[in-house]
């Protein structure tokens, strides 16, 4: 390799991680041990297995583009590692109305499989035939706030706890 395609190499790859969505997060993210900042720790509970990942989206604030396609605000992907519950500390750019959506991904391929779970912030009732609305799941976030969210799961023509 010569020393320029060595340096537009560099340059391509430099770009690319540039290029990350700067509303994905860490779950070790340095902001959520910060108690002046506004925060989201959810406890997620119910899972039906400790294997995959949990993912949680923040929507908001306020419910404009609520469950709209890449429209979320933050975005924590946490590996479960054997683990039946966590807690998943969300950073929020301000205070205000914010929905939080928990998606279990229990063979962690990120796509959407009859096995994965879901929850939402205030654990509206679930059913195959809708979504819970903003209104329904929406939390006041104005410094660091806790919540827990119960998984659910697809059970026949259902969606309920696993337990």
């Amino acid at each position: 390799m010569t020393k320029l395609s060595f340096s537009a190499l560099s340059a391509l790859v430099l770009a690319s991680s540039a290029s990350a969505d700067p509303r994905e997060t860490s779950p070790n993210d340095k902001s959520c041990s910060n108690s002046s900042l506004p925060t989201m720790t959810v406890h997620v509970t119910g899972l039906k297995t400790g294997a995959g990942k949990v993912r949680v989206q923040a929507y908001g604030p306020g419910g404009a583009s609520f469950l709209d396609k890449g429209k979320w605000v933050r975005r924590v992907d946490v590996p479960l590692n054997g683990r039946r519950a966590v807690d998943v500390c969300v950073p929020l750019p301000k205070a205000g109305q914010y929905a939080f959506v928990v998606r279990h991904d229990a063979n962690a391929n990120r796509k959407s499989d009859w096995n994965d779970g879901g929850g939402f912030s205030r654990n509206p009732k679930l059913s195959l035939m809708g979504k819970p609305s903003f209104g329904q799941t929406a939390v006041t976030v104005n410094g660091p706030e806790r919540i827990s969210v119960v998984m659910n799961y697809r059970s026949g023509l259902s969606v309920k706890p696993a337990g």
